[in-house]
């Protein structure tokens, strides 16, 4: 299976045929997996820690949305086998909590795979681990791909609620939103995952893309299951949106 990294952006992307669609198209042209399992900015607890293995109502992490997004069900089924191995893959111990899939998982999912039929299984970001722990964590689970398992990061590339633009799309985003995702993307292309893994020191305006890390970070987890072999990286969905959240998506493989 390849390796995939989603730019999620807003929960509204749910209801949103248009941007929905892109995910869509996307997702068709991969072979339907085994089994997914996704790691979101929207969970961050170390050490990685599995979510729910059964069919749970969903996590409604938002707030002031349109009433229609708290009544959308995704009763994907549990992947408790999937636990098992995670947890041999990662020497034999994985924390487990009865949560709830967050929207970072199924908003998307429910454009990538709709009929709610492959098991998903969430894992925690832990991001307190840094940089480099999160890049050998995915390289730690890229035997799943062989396996048939679909492994998906789930955040932006650029994601900085504070400058949002309401309203109308501008014409361009601005220039530290446009600058900052050509670099991910230059990074990803080279396969230069030690600049990558380095982005604090390397990437240009880290503190405007990123007041916090935690959606860039799913992309490291992505990028070292994506290391153990051979890889190219291409971007089914590309844009931005709100003017700078970045909507790139990352397709490795």
């Amino acid at each position: 299976m390849p390796v995939g990294f989603v730019g999620h952006g807003a929960p509204t992307l749910a209801i949103d045929p248009g941007k929905g669609g892109d995910l869509a198209r996307w997702s068709q042209g991969l072979r339907k997996p085994r089994a997914i399992l996704t790691i979101s900015a929207h969970w961050e607890d170390a050490p990685a820690t599995a979510g729910t293995t059964r069919v749970r109502d969903l996590m409604y992490d938002f707030y002031g949305f349109p009433d229609e997004l708290y009544e959308i069900e995704y009763p994907s089924p549990g992947a408790p086998d999937l636990v098992r191995r995670v947890a041999s893959l990662m020497g034999g111990e994985l924390s487990q909590e009865d949560r709830p899939l967050d929207h970072g998982v199924w908003v998307p999912l429910l454009h990538m795979a709709p009929q709610a039929d492959v098991p998903v299984l969430q894992l925690s970001l832990p991001s307190r681990q840094g940089p480099q722990a999160l890049f050998e964590l995915g390289r730690n689970l890229a035997p799943l791909r062989e396996e048939g398992v679909f492994i998906l990061g789930s955040g932006n590339i650029v994601h900085n609620l504070r400058r949002l633009t309401w309203g109308a799309e501008p014409a361009a985003p601005p220039a530290w939103a446009a600058e900052f995702d050509q670099w991910a993307r230059e990074v990803l292309d080279r396969g230069d995952f030690d600049a990558l893994v380095d982005y604090r020191e390397k990437s240009p305006g880290l503190g405007l893309a990123h007041p916090t890390e935690e959606h860039f970070q799913p992309l490291l987890v992505a990028a070292g299951a994506a290391s153990v072999a051979q890889s190219t990286s291409s971007y089914p969905v590309e844009g931005f949106e709100y003017g700078s959240i970045s909507r790139r998506c990352v397709q490795f493989g």
